[in-house]
């Protein structure tokens, strides 16, 4: 069976893709699936950095889409987690140094490698961007809860449609006790103006920063809320689909999850 090409996305820069990225990435290869995770970012590439990969790179995206070298040669398989590997982005070209007739041609190959390629698109709406869903099978569009970035997500989101791509949501950094006092959008506010379906709701979490800075995939981080979260996104995408999507802040207390089970709560 061929792999699934899941492009990560959002359209404003800083939302955490390449967290969300790196953490879906790790959790589905912790569930048992061969899984490579490609830093689309020309030039700007983070994916190696927040996986801890930086200094074993010889080989990059570039490199394979120009055919100096296979896949495998620029594949980096990581030492803690079987069966994740790396595709790291060039850090010397510029975006339009690929093309998508060129990322079309591997990712035939890719999808005969792996039985999940999370693209990391880099922000905005052009070439990167075009590169990076041009082969997509489905997209994960990231958003904080905040105006501008819910604006960018909108035009992202009707981009993906018109190539026939149905994305789902993944609102990231909530700040429960904000959305109490009204400073903050809720899920609910962001779901009704982006009308698609919810993947996951990821916390605000401090646990993200000491993850970027150690290079351990936050999902390895049993402390990390946002990791927790990016776990069962992983385990939705990898066939749970009513797996509930647990709201950040939201109290679990035994009530709650009897009355979730008779179907009383959503």
């Amino acid at each position: 069976m061929e792999g699934r090409i899941i492009v990560v996305t959002s359209g404003k820069g800083g939302v955490g893709k390449t967290t969300a990225t790196a953490s879906i990435g790790a959790a589905l290869a912790l569930e048992g699936n061969r899984v490579a995770v490609i830093d689309m970012d020309i030039g700007l590439r983070n994916l190696d950095v927040v996986l801890g990969l930086e200094n074993r790179i010889v080989f990059n995206i570039v490199d394979i889409v120009n055919g100096r070298c296979n896949i495998r040669q620029a594949a980096i398989r990581d030492r803690r987690i079987e069966n994740l590997f790396l595709i790291p982005a060039s850090q010397s070209d510029n975006k339009d140094v690929l093309t998508a007739a060129g990322v079309e041609r591997i990712a035939v190959q890719l999808k005969q490698e792996f039985d999940y390629i999370i693209m990391d698109s880099p922000a905005g709406i052009e070439r990167g961007f075009e590169n990076s869903v041009t082969a997509a099978d489905e997209a994960l569009v990231v958003c904080t809860p905040d105006v501008s970035a819910v604006r960018d997500a909108d035009r992202v989101i009707g981009l993906l449609y018109a190539r026939s791509i149905t994305p789902k949501l993944i609102v990231n950094r909530i700040v429960p006790a904000m959305v109490a006092r009204g400073d903050m959008l809720s899920h609910e506010d962001v779901m009704e103006i982006l009308s698609i379906e919810l993947a996951g709701l990821v916390p605000m979490d401090d646990q993200v920063v000491i993850s970027t800075n150690t290079g351990v995939p936050l999902v390895m981080r049993n402390e990390s809320k946002a990791g927790q979260a990016f776990r069962r996104i992983a385990r939705r995408l990898n066939g749970e689909a009513d797996l509930p999507v647990e709201v950040p802040g939201a109290k679990t207390g035994i009530w709650n999850r009897f009355t979730h089970k008779l179907g009383l709560r959503k």
